[in-house]
């Protein structure tokens, strides 16, 4: 992950990995880990999912491309930057173009990976690239899968970022990407 930290604590071992559950999207697994030092197991639930992206889209007049969209989760509507799963066989960047055209109908020829994150590295194993895409232009019609029903915004990025700033926009791993993008744009 970092070449700039050295991590004292060595991976446990797996001494069984027991699927629970499959659904399209994850898979939930109970993991007994054998901590470094011990002699005692420890239970560990663990949902396998596959890795995300997501995509800071700006425009030639620096406004951010955003989606609105229903979250069963939290049961309500969010504010979010386009993203999503990456296709089996799918780079990072290939997954990323796809998405911000599918959802958006914006395109981009201008990218940059930002960084990656974890969601919640507690129980998810999962990571997620975070790209920025510069220049972004409107090239076609939104292609949503069948249970995505989204709708666009296009803001300044100043009025995003006092979106995240009030909380409005809450989702973590967008406020994540906000984090990179500002490291980014200070190391300009």
């Amino acid at each position: 992950m970092s070449d700039s930290f050295s991590f004292s604590k060595p991976k446990w071992d797996i001494i069984e990995d027991k699927k629970l559950f499959e659904t399209p999207i994850f898979s939930l697994h109970q993991r007994e880990l054998l901590p470094d030092k011990k002699t005692d197991t420890a239970p560990f639930i663990v949902l396998n999912a596959p890795d995300w992206i997501n995509i800071i889209a700006l425009n030639e007049d620096q406004e951010v491309v955003l989606v609105e969209q229903y979250r069963a989760g939290i049961h309500q509507s969010t504010l979010e930057i386009p993203g999503g799963m990456i296709d089996e066989g799918e780079s990072p960047l290939e997954a990323a173009k796809r998405e911000l055209l599918e959802e958006t109908g914006y395109q981009s020829k201008k990218w940059t990976l930002l960084g990656e994150t974890s969601a919640n590295p507690a129980f998810l194993n999962n990571f997620t690239s975070i790209f920025l895409a510069e220049n972004c232009i409107k090239t076609g019609e939104q292609n949503l899968d069948g249970n995505e029903d989204i709708d666009i915004h296009v803001l300044p990025l100043r009025r995003f970022l006092d979106l995240v700033k009030s909380s409005t926009i809450h989702h973590s791993i967008v406020v994540a990407a906000v984090a990179h993008l500002l490291l980014h744009m200070n190391n300009k």
